[in-house]
């Protein structure tokens, strides 16, 4: 259910739209089924490595003892502030959510409650976060099962009137608008709708039997993608012609809007932007829970390998790493508070820096698995003894890491050869020099050499 609750968001109930206006129904298609195939490399990839390895704050272990520390103390970092700033804009999504049902009371007082329950509900325990995000994820799965029912009903002519058949998939340039270029675009983002899949080696560090649930979780995972995703792209390229301005319009403040919403309305549903409304602001506060969940446990790990101050790495009795969720917390609510003073360029530039890390952790999820697999083979283990083995090794992360690099390098591609925005090209890529600066600075002052896979570290407790 966390892998799940990861994957669906404000990406598939909002963003969709926008993807099929700019690419059409057949380029959005084709994007999500293609991006959804290096999500399910990655997981693969991932599945191997925290079957065999379930600890708290994975990413930054696995690049430490397959790569080099400084690149595992570069990854951590980087995955750390990632969530720690999605919260703040997450904190921001509830603000605006909220203003539906209550448009007079000022957006602050409703982030600084939801800051609070996000607070609540890490501080209980490892459960208590399990909890919540297991029925935020299950509204958000009944709503997307509902939304593909009553859609498949509309597209045969059952509900909402006549059957639009494939009109809606060759008026104007559909299926296909905007040829290759129209798909590039879309590809970031389907990418960023399906960062938080990874989520699930977080959680493997306090789950019970990860041997058993972990594969379990990641063998659903391409099948999950390619029915929320694709099959919701699908039901709303036959139902909505990728020239309704109500796709551009779509967002967080405006979910009347939202594809969703459009398509539970032509079904009759009754009040079906209130109904929208409730499941995108689930979305966030499950996005919000998760975020701070998993940046509060890379924090730990951080300490824990002595890569960040030693207090972070102290937990209390309920087994939270109390310390670091404060700190997390205050660092979440500060970069929130950057976004009301001023003209909030600040925070603009951090939740463009947030989202390039997510890319950036995938690319080192990738890369770690391809030298974790060396280690473990150059030490004389067989892989057919791994608890959980990746499919298409060594093809897999090879190929997911290539997909990464496109996708990252081709986010630039409207402002150098469209806009020519040169502020938006650089905070698109500000995540960048913060990386390899945090990787630089690691190397100059530790000197740690790259790891030797006959030496690489394989204990597993």
């Amino acid at each position: 259910m966390i892998a799940i609750g990861g994957a669906i968001g404000t990406g598939l109930f909002v963003a969709s739209g926008e993807t099929i206006s700019t690419a059409g129904p057949g380029g959005a298609l084709v994007a999500y089924v293609v991006i959804g195939l290096m999500v399910y490399l990655l997981m693969q990839s991932l599945g191997e490595m925290s079957t065999y390895l379930p600890v708290a704050g994975s990413f930054g272990e696995y690049g430490s003892r397959f790569i080099s520390p400084s690149f595992g103390f570069a990854i951590g970092w980087n995955y750390w502030y990632n969530w720690a700033i999605t919260v703040a804009a997450e904190l921001a999504a509830a603000a605006l959510v909220m203003k539906f049902w209550f448009p007079t009371v000022p957006g602050w007082i409703w982030s600084a409650i939801f800051l609070a329950i996000l607070f609540g509900l890490n501080a209980l325990s490892a459960l208590g976060y399990g909890e919540s995000e297991f029925w935020f994820a299950l509204i958000k799965v009944a709503a997307v099962i509902l939304f593909l029912i009553l859609g498949v009903l509309t597209i045969f002519g059952v509900m909402g009137g006549a059957s639009p058949g494939f009109t809606n998939w060759t008026v104007g340039e559909a299926p296909f608008v905007g040829g290759g270029m129209g798909i590039l675009a879309v590809f970031m983002v389907a990418g960023f709708s399906f960062q938080g899949t990874e989520m699930v080696a977080v959680a493997a560090g306090e789950a019970q039997d990860p041997e058993k649930n972990i594969p379990r979780a990641i063998r659903t995972i391409f099948w999950r993608i390619l029915l929320f995703y694709i099959g919701a792209i699908a039901v709303i390229g036959f139902l909505i012609p990728y020239t309704d301005p109500n796709l551009l319009r779509a967002g967080v403040e405006d979910i009347s809007v939202s594809p969703f919403t459009l398509v539970f309305e032509r079904a009759g549903i009754a009040a079906a932007a209130a109904v929208m409304n409730a499941v995108i602001l689930t979305s966030v506060l499950s996005a919000g829970t998760s975020g701070l969940y998993v940046s509060t446990r890379t924090l730990y790990a951080l300490a824990q390998r002595g890569q960040a101050p030693r207090f972070l790495g102290r937990t209390n009795k309920r087994g939270v790493p109390m310390a670091a969720l404060i700190a997390t917390t205050l660092i979440g609510a500060a970069c929130f508070m950057s976004s009301l003073v001023g003209d909030g360029n600040a925070y603009v530039w951090l939740v463009n820096a947030s989202g390039l890390a997510g890319f950036i952790t995938w690319m080192g999820v990738a890369w770690s698995h391809w030298k974790f697999r060396r280690a473990y083979v150059a030490q004389g283990n067989d892989p057919k003894d791994l608890p959980f083995r990746a499919k298409f090794y060594p093809a897999g992360p090879v190929v997911a890491l290539i997909m990464c690099t496109v996708v990252i390098l081709g986010q630039g591609y409207d402002a150098i050869f469209g806009s020519h925005d040169f502020t938006a090209l650089i905070s698109s890529y500000i995540g960048l020099p913060l990386f390899f600066g945090l990787w630089a600075v690691h190397k100059l002052v530790t000197k740690a050499p790259k790891v030797d896979p006959k030496t690489a570290d394989l204990a597993r407790s």
